[in-house]
């Protein structure tokens, strides 16, 4: 066993196989305070923690769970059988083919003709890797990611298929597509594949696809056998109606506007990421100000636009990417309470520099929560839809007790401006590994290289344009990603992964941004220009 520092804030066991993984996953038992995820995956066990004071107690609980695991023979495990049906018509089956040296039959057949084992969630909500895929057909990653998937794509990478629960970016090969809802929050269990099931394929026409939920089955037909089709409504996010006493109105939203709160941490087992702010310091000084306990919810604005206005009054403040603001056409500052009376109109103009502005209402807002949370996850698509012009979201009660001073509330640098000294572009510091292992002579120095943000850039994932990251061939079995995880695809693009990010991801991560650093990057644009400097002490 190896424990890798993963950042500041986390450590990633390697270990032989997925069955030393499964053993290590039933010896941890309870997590000590501070460990907020636990991640398994094909080889790997990730472990991250609310904060870097948390991570040696960390290491010590992986340490005796190790020991633990190694006194304890296997076990034996039959899950539950789920059949998929499956319209085999993906737009990588030829190349599947040609990889493989066989007809596009033969691959369809060879993908359908086995039983899977679900091995481990991750990636998204409802995504679980199942493994026994024919070594004939397991064709490697997309050397470049798509950035979108359709939603039910069926898709293979190495050793592993899969069924993307949501559109989403991916590098798997898709063979085909699925009309079966992967993930319901509405569901119980919400996801209809959990770690130790079995799973077949089952080839469908595409005219007779949308007919064939019965080969499914519901909770209550795994149980007992009895027969049903499951239950696949989406989950319904509606604001108040008729409004609440203290709300607000919505009356523009400029190109973005989301309810963002501290995520849903704990729910990684189901491939839910944590999410949340994308810059989590300018969201709790926003909630700091007003008085607001940690997690309350906020809006999170891109590039400004937004207009409110306020039945039954409220006090607010604004910090993140700076931008003109008034309440009813008089001038409003930056980083202090406010106070908009009944019927008041909050407006923001667009910010010159930085992206994202934190609009904080003191007794936070209360659309209603998915999984335990209000946070908009633009990946996953859980929570609170982007907002639009009429929503009325209601206003919690106003908290009890002190109000913090104005000086614990410091902002040293604007978000998104031109810091100090540096003149190239931003710099960001990268602290080394996991797997610097992967990369050839030569990448530290082409990582340091300018970059520019790409306009595929979003809070998943800050894409960044110019010199290509050298790295050697092959697959990377898919292991769990942290905050600023700095990801290298076969096409040598750096990705820093943001609060949207998939629970797990295949391509080797060159480093990791230090905390502080990947609130600067989440406050990036397209078009600005990045150096991303790799840390010489952790």
């Amino acid at each position: 066993m190896t424990v890798h520092a993963f950042g500041e804030a986390a450590l990633l066991v390697d270990l032989p196989d997925l069955a030393a993984v499964r053993a290590l996953h039933r010896a941890l038992g309870d997590a000590p305070p501070g460990v907020v995820d636990v991640v398994p995956a094909a080889r790997t066990v990730l472990v991250r923690c609310a904060a870097p004071s948390d991570v040696p107690a960390a290491r010590a609980w992986l340490r005796a769970a190790v020991r633990r695991a190694s006194t304890t023979g296997p076990t034996t495990h039959v899950g539950e059988l789920v059949k998929i049906p499956v319209r085999y018509d993906g737009p990588d089956l030829d190349d599947v083919a040609r990889w493989a040296g066989l007809s596009v039959e033969e691959v369809v057949a060879r993908h359908h003709g086995r039983e899977y084992e679900a091995a481990f969630g991750g990636f998204a909500p409802g995504f679980t890797y199942l493994s026994g895929v024919d070594p004939a057909i397991a064709a490697p990653r997309l050397a470049t990611p798509r950035t979108r998937v359709p939603a039910g794509s069926v898709a293979l990478a190495g050793g592993l298929t899969a069924v993307y629960p949501g559109e989403s970016p991916g590098g798997w090969r898709l063979l085909g597509r699925t009309d079966v809802q992967m993930f319901d929050v509405d569901r119980d269990p919400p996801a209809l594949v959990a770690p130790g099931a079995r799973v077949r394929f089952v080839p469908v026409r595409a005219a007779v696809a949308g007919g064939v939920g019965a080969l499914v089955p519901t909770r209550a037909e795994r149980q007992d056998g009895s027969a049903g089709t499951p239950r696949v409504q989406p989950a319904q996010v509606t604001t108040p109606s008729p409004p609440a006493p203290r709300a607000l109105e919505v009356l523009a939203t400029g190109p973005l506007a989301l309810v963002e709160d501290a995520g849903r941490p704990g729910l990684a087992a189901v491939g839910v990421g944590p999410s949340g702010a994308a810059d989590r310091a300018s969201y709790a000084l926003a909630n700091r100000l007003v008085g607001n306990p940690d997690g309350a919810a906020a809006i999170e604005v891109t590039l400004g636009g937004l207009a409110v206005r306020f039945a039954g009054g409220a006090v607010v403040a604004l910090a993140g990417a700076a931008v003109p603001a008034s309440v009813d056409g008089s001038p409003v500052g930056m980083h202090a309470a406010l106070r908009v009376p009944d019927g008041g109109t909050l407006r923001l103009g667009l910010a010159a520099h930085g992206l994202r502005t934190y609009l904080g209402v003191r007794g936070g807002l209360r659309p209603p929560a998915v999984l335990g949370s209000r946070a908009r996850d633009v990946l996953a698509g859980l929570g609170p839809g982007p907002l639009q012009p009429g929503d009325v979201v209601a206003v919690g009660a106003a908290p009890s007790g002190t109000w913090p001073w104005p000086d614990v509330a410091p902002v040293r640098f604007p978000p998104g401006e031109p810091r100090p000294g540096e003149r190239a572009g931003a710099v960001l510091e990268v602290l080394p590994g996991p797997r610097s292992d992967w990369f050839l002579p030569g990448a530290g120095h082409a990582l340091r290289a300018l970059r520019t943000v790409s306009p595929d850039s979003d809070r998943v994932a800050l894409r960044l344009d110019g010199q290509a990251v050298p790295r050697r061939p092959g697959e990377l079995a898919s292991e769990g990603l942290v905050r600023g995880a700095v990801q290298v695809p076969p096409d040598g693009r750096p990705v820093v992964f943001l609060a949207d990010r998939p629970v797990t991801g295949g391509y080797p991560v060159i480093g990791v941004l230090r905390e502080r650093d990947v609130d600067r990057a989440a406050q990036l644009r397209p078009g600005d220009r990045v150096i991303l400097r790799l840390a010489t002490t952790v």
